[in-house]
């Protein structure tokens, strides 16, 4: 049986992931949002075809953008893992580590 599991169970998390992906990727930009405007008291972030931004403000701004994303993404992938390991005492992927 358990040699079973663990074949099957990479794929059945697969679902979970994307779904677990979408919801941290939304909390990341919510986050970033809230980052933003507490650093340059501004609503908006600057975008890379703003033409009234300049070179710092946007990698600036991208660089804090993906340092955030990384965080949350990391941390919900980590999260969702520990927590089907709990339920099922299996480790959701089939040990190679990375993403796909």
């Amino acid at each position: 049986m358990g040699k079973k599991k663990k074949k099957t169970l990479p794929l059945a998390y697969k679902p979970v992931g994307f779904v677990l992906g979408w919801a941290g990727g939304a909390l990341a930009g919510m986050a970033f949002q809230k980052t933003w405007k507490v650093l340059r008291h501004e609503d908006d972030a600057p975008d890379a075809l703003d033409p009234d931004r300049g070179w710092g403000e946007i990698l600036l701004a991208a660089a804090i953008q993906g340092a955030i994303f990384a965080a949350v993404r990391s941390a919900v992938d980590r999260t969702g893992a520990k927590a089907i390991e709990r339920s099922t005492g299996v480790w959701p992927t089939d040990g190679k580590g990375g993403r796909d």
